[in-house]
């Protein structure tokens, strides 16, 4: 008596077409796919810009390390 068959899921999404129709709900599922790609595309950007700041990191211990080894060579 409790359980949902898929006739009443059809019957429910039948009677949402016709309060919201097609259009408001089109509108709304490009609304949620915008918003999810944004986000996808939020979270790429903070791995980016961790990844570019682990290189720049690299390559200023680089030069250190090239810079002491002149020093060294130099007899600083």
């Amino acid at each position: 008596m409790g359980s949902w068959g898929i006739g009443h899921w059809i019957v429910v999404l039948v009677i949402v077409l016709l309060v919201f129709g097609t259009k408001r709900l089109t509108g709304g599922a490009r609304d949620i796919g915008d918003a999810v790609r944004e986000f996808k595309k939020g979270v790429r950007g903070d791995e980016e810009t961790q990844r570019l700041r682990d290189e720049r990191r690299d390559e200023t211990q680089r030069d250190r390390d090239s810079s002491n080894a002149d020093a060294d060579r130099d007899g600083r």
